[in-house]
């Protein structure tokens, strides 16, 4: 599957930031679920939404909040995608 092209390097840029001995897993979970919902929806590309509902969804609740951090650093507005 495609994906648009901010949506991807964000995604390069969050993945880097997930610790070395978690990044592979993470990495192929997260892009997984982001395809996964782009193709439940019939679209042929990946958006940054994708890529924040399938964060959201494969991270465990305690590390959300390094994970929304690491979001506004990589320029990620996740609350107009109706997280908190």
């Amino acid at each position: 599957m495609i994906w648009e092209k901010t949506a991807e390097d964000k995604f390069k840029q969050l993945i880097e930031r997930i610790p070395v001995f978690l990044r592979k897993v993470a990495e192929e979970k997260v892009s997984k679920k982001a395809e996964h919902l782009a193709a439940k929806e019939n679209r042929a590309q990946v958006s940054e939404k994708d890529l924040v509902d399938a964060f959201f969804a494969e991270t465990p609740f305690g590390f959300h909040g390094p994970m929304k951090s690491d979001m506004n650093a990589v320029g990620i507005d996740y609350t107009k995608y109706g997280y908190d």
